[in-house]
């Protein structure tokens, strides 16, 4: 130990400016000698060059100086006090830091810096001073010996009790503090003898001989303390009361378990048990949440406390007791309590202010009304001492009161516990209220789960589209299940049907969520697989916190970990299918002549769970299939799963939205046990005469034919009044695709119910809108083109990118 003190000093007092630098050959000899050396030690170079260093200092320093150069190779640097022989014999107490240089090839040599202690620096430590400094020290320090019995202590340690420090000397650490885990202490003491490492901050919570009747906590820091020869000698340890600060950090972590277990659900007598469970044995050893009856019901209550002429109804909504015997005279859960008018309860409830009291009276009762067979036991009877009351508000009204008791005589509630229960009961009362308003406005969320489903698809030239969806009963109405519709670039659009565990609000708003997160994916033009990949990034990186449930769900506080999702996208332009699923089922294809397949898709993970990478197939659908996306509980319900899917889509009438309704009512009954989603879409093809391509050569001078080119096919289309804007949007995207991009360019218009231009490339690099000052010359080309048009965005390909452009066929954009 002593060698890491003579370190820390040195580091805290080495001046770098000020040292003496000498260098070291890899054996330990002198090979380079300067000036500062030679007026710090007085040998000249020729003197000091080719003598080991050892040569230079005291015996009993010359000693370490090889078990330092190998610590000093291993730990990359030394530095310590030793003491050096001047040439005239009298020593020369320095700082010395040793420093390894970087060679090539071999052992490095040293560079050794040298620092004569001088000043208050070279204080003697000598024994008076340091039993001034531990004597007079208001930290309780001691020194036990390798059999863990004291040796010394200063007079501070006696604040602990235990005595002076002459009757502690020969005891163990159990004989003078009994009320102490004296084992786990002396264990550290143990393990700080065997290996050397220090113990500091240990904290420790028990009963010292000062204060026998509490709990107090101290920190302790232990150092191991070794002779000349590096030989353990015992333990030196140091004693700090931090019972406050012990106490304020076991509120903290109260209020925040509480955060965490209270108001989970909205299940307004759970959220008080939870409130009872929370506060036990942390707070209180008895613990009572009586609630009024309209909060129960779920009834608007008026503002303010309650008016002392009001009679006051309440039910037991929660209670918890650390001992068995105490609920024995406590009213059942969910049972009628009544209180004696102007008792402590009834004077809360009433003037809305908290009530404590640290010593009960023993011959007092329990302040009830009206108890079976007229008894009730006095305080003393159940050993109660110690009480508070606080009333739950929250809002400004007044939704009941929290009795928190003590039996322990020698720890009553002081005003510290009162602000805590304050602040947990507050913390409970939002959630009791939330609850009471979900009772009263359930209602009013069913509507607002329903229309969490789109109310009406966007309308688009792609595909004819007709959707069903039936929730799992009326209670819970709105499930996981959802389907939806995306317009995308270039005529596509992306059908998307998804499934979140469960029911409820829960699964409601995780499937709000990932509707929402679908349609932004959607939105960056990413293929299938990606979109999928992406949306499983989102939901493994928000998991579920343990025990955390929504009522009537079973999905973990609404996550969506373990949702399926089947993305697809078609091409009215080309007639293809492109599809990817994540734990959904694979969806049914229906051919013009009514023959009914099921793609073979292959199936990846579900969301947030982990697993292979998601996979996509790709296929050509003629013109008037239908595809029809589901949720598993069609297939769940239909009993037989595809094949009777199948019957019901062959026997399904020709119009697509009668045909959606006869399947659900063919496979999915009035009420079901799981809600289903069913989404059919009939695709089209865009006729060749909406569609305009030109194969462009990288040449600038093919700007001005691709404008005439565009301008032309407007005019065939009879969209005059966009030729202006059409022609600036494909000069500057076909500008900038010769000029930036590699390989072949072309340039396409479509025809849908907007127009659409778009322009390819070979390049991989995505554009970016640039904002240009006044006197730049160009980068204003995607500027212009985003203000011209309705938007606009990059697609890549496998052989390069897609920079698409909008325009309205109402009137020209801008």
């Amino acid at each position: 130990m002593g060698g890491h003190k003579e370190q820390d000093v040195a580091r805290q007092g080495f001046d770098v400016a000020d040292a003496a630098p000498l260098l070291l050959d890899p054996q330990g000899v002198v090979s380079g000698w300067t000036g500062q050396a030679e007026r710090l030690l007085g040998h000249c170079a020729s003197e000091a060059v080719g003598r080991k260093l050892a040569e230079l200092l005291t015996p009993q320093d010359a000693e370490r100086v090889p078990d330092l150069v190998e610590r000093c190779r291993a730990d990359g640097g030394w530095a310590g006090l030793m003491t050096a022989l001047h040439r005239d014999g009298r020593p020369v107490a320095v700082m010395v830091r040793i420093i390894p240089t970087v060679e090539p090839r071999g052992r490095s040599p040293l560079l050794v810096l040298l620092s004569e202690l001088a000043g208050a620096r070279g204080w003697d430590m000598s024994r008076p001073v340091l039993e001034q400094l531990v004597t007079g020290s208001p930290i309780g320090i001691a020194i036990v010996d390798t059999d863990l019995r004291f040796v010394w202590s200063n007079a501070a340690l006696e604040q602990f009790g235990g005595g002076p420090p002459e009757r502690r000397l020969g005891l163990r650490f159990a004989d003078v503090q009994p009320g102490m885990d004296a084992e786990s202490v002396e264990a550290q003491m143990r393990h700080v003898l065997e290996t050397g490492e220090r113990v500091v901050g240990y904290e420790h919570v028990g009963r010292v001989r000062s204060a026998p009747l509490r709990d107090t906590a101290h920190m302790l820091s232990f150092t191991r303390l070794d002779d000349e020869q590096g030989h353990p000698m015992g333990v030196y340890y140091t004693v700090v009361d931090i019972t406050e600060r012990h106490r304020a950090r076991q509120r903290l972590a109260l209020l925040d378990r509480a955060g965490e277990y209270i108001g989970r659900t909205l299940d307004i007598m759970r959220t008080a048990q939870e409130l009872a469970d929370v506060a036990v044995p942390e707070l209180a050893e008895f613990v009572v949440v009586d609630l009024l009856e309209t909060v129960l019901r779920g009834a608007e209550l008026p503002p303010g406390p309650l008016a002392e002429s009001d009679r006051v109804p309440l039910r037991r909504a929660g209670h918890r007791s650390l001992y068995k015997d105490l609920p024995r005279t406590a009213v059942e859960h969910g049972g009628v309590v009544t209180y004696l008018a102007d008792s402590p309860p009834v004077r809360c409830l009433t003037t809305g202010r908290s009530w404590r009291q640290e010593r009960l009276d023993p011959l007092a009762t329990g302040w009830f009304a009206g108890m079976p067979d007229d008894y009730e036991p006095t305080f003393l009877e159940l050993g109660l001492q110690s009480v508070m009351i606080v009333p739950v508000r929250a809002r400004g009204v007044t939704l009941g009161i929290t009795t928190f008791f003590r039996r322990r005589r020698e720890n009553p509630f002081d005003a510290d516990d009162l602000n805590l229960a304050e602040d947990l009961v507050s913390r409970a009362a939002v959630c009791v209220d939330n609850a009471r308003r979900y009772t009263r406005e359930r209602d009013a969320a069913l509507v607002l789960q329903r229309s969490l489903l789109p109310r009406r698809l966007p309308e688009q030239d792609a595909v004819e589209v007709s959707a069903c969806y039936r929730p799992a009963d009326e209670l819970t109405g709105l499930g996981g299940d959802w389907y939806d519709l995306v317009r995308l670039s270039g005529a596509r659009v992306a059908l998307v049907v998804g499934e979140v565990p469960g029911h409820g609000i829960g699964a409601a708003a995780a499937m709000g969520r990932l509707r929402t997160a679908v349609r932004t994916l959607a939105a960056l033009d990413l293929s299938p697989e990606e979109v999928l990949a992406h949306l499983d990034d989102l939901v493994s990186g928000c998991p579920a916190q343990d025990g955390d449930e929504e009522p009537e769900t079973g999905v973990p506080g609404g996550q969506a970990v373990g949702a399926g999702c089947l993305y697809v996208i078609y091409d009215p332009v080309e007639g293809r299918c492109t599809m990817s699923a994540a734990g959904h089922p694979a969806p049914a294809v229906v051919a013009p002549d009514g023959t009914v397949t099921f793609v073979e898709l292959p199936q990846g993970p579900a969301l947030g769970v982990g697993g292979p990478p998601f996979e996509s197939v790709e296929f050509s659908l003629a013109e008037g299939s239908t595809l029809a996306l589901h949720t598993d509980g069609l297939l769940a319900h239909a009993g037989t799963g595809r094949d009777r899917l199948r019957r019901a889509l062959e026997g399904a009438p020709e119009s697509l939205e009668p045909s959606c309704r006869a399947v659900m009512d063919a496979l999915v009954p009035a009420r079901p046990y799981d809600d289903v989603a069913l989404l059919m879409a009939r695709t089209k093809r865009l006729a060749p005469g909406r569609v305009a391509v030109w194969a462009l050569p990288g040449d600038p001078a093919v700007v001005a034919e691709a404008r005439r080119s565009a301008t032309r096919q407007l005019a065939r289309w009879g969209l005059d009044e966009l030729a202006f804007t059409t022609e600036l949007v494909v000069s500057e995207l076909v500008t900038n695709a010769i000029r930036h991009a590699v390989g072949p360019v072309r340039l396409r218009l479509i025809l849908e119910r907007s127009l659409v231009c778009e322009v390819f490339d070979g390049g991989a690099t995505t554009p970016r809108v640039r904002h240009p000052r006044v006197m730049d010359e160009g980068g204003r080309g995607l500027l212009l083109v985003s203000q011209l048009s309705q938007r606009w965005g990059t697609r890549f390909l496998a052989e390069g990118k897609i920079i698409w452009a909008e325009q309205s066929l109402d009137a020209p954009a801008g």
